[in-house]
């Protein structure tokens, strides 16, 4: 969702592992190296809450439709995986690949052929990819579903590295619309990419992950601020949101001493902070020629609820609308003959920036999109000498944008009109706005209706109050920026742009089911509706 103001793992359907200590937790040795060890082991596969525990060996079911293996596991292990747009996007190209897709280069020339499978990044923040149906022909359209990698998060300054009262302190900004009082007394660390230098003298470009808690922001006693729960929690976010990442070196350990070289007042960010970039890529410090980090929350995602029925993360917005879009257009071209009748192009597409407006070479307000379908349809024209194949593509598009939705809160109900409340584990939620701020129609919401019709797919309808403001999403952009066909719709969540927050597992399967009924079926759908 928009800021306030406006594999091969296809294959990998595993149940969610026991988790058994090897000794009961009263007994785990408490020794630093114990610790140490215990955070540097991956995230990935499974959490630390008990309630992960199933049988081996047995596919996650949804109560959606039995039998039908879920995704939800993959989804956890895609969500630890995914710190950063960065590492979504990594993990989404690793995964693509993995199933077959050709990586292309934007700055290289296209060879596409009908039947194949392709896909490029840019910036490693966003990614396009697309299946070409076997049986396409000039002037058909793109299937798209399109989603975005980033979320609200605190970044690193620049210039990060700040001292007071005896700490060494992080200097952040706030991205998107954060719930930023959910960000203390948090174990935080920092994730994002680096630019090294190699011994050639050329230059790499490598992602970076702090799996241990690095960084905490805590709150102010309630001893020294005793109207806090009368007058509400109100922190000055220049001020108040600056991360701890150590106390000073000559207040540290002798061996952190030894280990960290002497702070300058002219370094950009704290020669610790750098130390330890160092030790997790294994290279010099003066090798490290530029940072973009992220302050991240090392909780790993996990479910929750008494029947294990939620699903607790952060990042939900947008990567669970990401992940399930991503398995569809996988899962739906993945066997042998899955494209031979396909008339279309099948397409996602991830942006960057979405939560502070998409304007950016990496954003949905760049015509990223828009030119791979024009050099899409530059290499499939051929002998072809007719007119307007661009322009009778578009006209014949659809596009799906996916964003988390509003579920009502039980909590403050009324913050809900009163008859579009839409409920966790009922299906996608469609969004409309008669202002425009969502860019679904009556018949754009019908089409998508009607796939999910055909597949028993439950959909619900999510409209603002009138008196309340409504936010926006990479939908109107899109859409405008041709004339593409475009539905709005989401999953629904709680929480949403709190650093941790839930929806339910039930809607991750009805969402990935949804999208690939919609790459399967929407040409005929759509064969049976004529407007114009």
């Amino acid at each position: 969702m928009a800021a306030i103001t406006r594999l091969p793992l296809h294959h990998h359907r595993h149940a969610f592992p026991i988790i058994r200590p090897p000794l009961p937790l009263s007994k785990l040795p408490h020794s630093p190296s114990f610790f140490r060890n215990f955070y540097a082991t991956p995230l990935r596969k499974f959490s630390l809450t008990p309630s992960l525990c199933c049988v081996p060996d047995q596919p996650l079911q949804s109560s959606s439709e039995a039998g039908s293996p879920s995704i939800v596991g993959d989804l956890l292990d895609y969500l630890n995986e995914s710190w950063t747009q960065f590492h979504a996007t990594a993990e989404a190209k690793r995964q693509l690949i993995a199933a077959g897709f050709q990586l292309l280069n934007e700055n290289e020339e296209w060879d596409l052929r009908p039947g194949g499978r392709y896909l490029f990044t840019r910036n490693m923040s966003s990614l396009v990819a697309f299946a070409i149906g076997e049986k396409y022909s000039v002037g058909n359209g793109f299937h798209v579903i399109a989603a975005h990698t980033d979320s609200p998060c605190l970044k690193l300054k620049p210039k990060s590295a700040a001292s007071k009262s005896g700490f060494l302190m992080v200097n952040v900004q706030t991205y998107g619309g954060g719930l930023w009082h959910t960000w203390f007394d948090r174990d935080l660390s920092v994730a994002g990419r680096v630019i090294l230098k190699a011994r050639d003298g050329s230059f790499l470009h490598k992602l970076v992950k702090v799996k241990r808690p690095l960084l905490r922001v805590p709150t102010l006693a309630i001893h020294l601020d005793r109207t806090v729960n009368k007058d509400g929690f109100k922190p000055n976010l220049e001020t108040h949101l600056i991360p701890l990442l150590a106390t000073k070196l000559e207040e540290s350990s002798s061996e952190v001493k030894e280990k960290s070289p002497p702070l300058s007042s002219r370094a950009a960010h704290h020669p610790l902070l750098m130390q330890v970039l160092s030790d997790e890529l294994g290279c010099a410090i003066d090798d490290i020629m530029s940072i973009e980090l992220n302050v991240c929350d090392t909780q790993p995602s996990c479910l929750g609820g008494g029947n294990d029925e939620f699903i607790f993360s952060g990042r939900l917005d947008n990567l669970a609308s990401s992940y399930c879009a991503l398995r569809a257009l996988i899962d739906s071209c993945q066997s042998t003959g899955d494209l031979s009748s396909e008339h279309a192009i099948r397409m996602v597409a991830l942006f960057d920036n979405e939560e502070v407006g998409s304007d950016s070479v990496q954003g949905a307000g760049a015509p990223t999109m828009f030119q791979a379908m024009r050099r899409i349809i530059s290499c499939l024209v051929h002998e072809y000498v007719g007119e307007g194949a661009f322009e009778r593509a578009i006209r014949q598009s659809f596009l799906v944008s996916a964003d988390m939705a509003h579920g009502v809160h039980p909590n403050f109900m009324d913050k809900h009109e009163e008859h579009h409340r839409p409920e966790l584990q009922k299906g996608l939620v469609i969004k409309h706005n008669a202002n425009q701020r969502y860019a679904t129609s009556g018949i754009t919401s019908f089409l998508f209706k009607e796939v999910g019709s055909i597949h028993n797919l439950p959909t619900q309808e999510f409209v603002v109050r009138n008196d309340m403001g409504c936010g926006s999403t990479i939908g109107p952009i899109l859409a405008s920026g041709v004339g593409i066909r475009t539905v709005d719709c989401g999953i629904a969540q709680l929480s949403m742009h709190s650093v941790r927050e839930i929806c339910g597992k039930e809607d991750i399967d009805i969402a990935y089911k949804h999208f690939k009924a919609f790459y399967q079926t929407f040409s005929s759908v759509d064969r049976k509706l004529n407007v114009d």
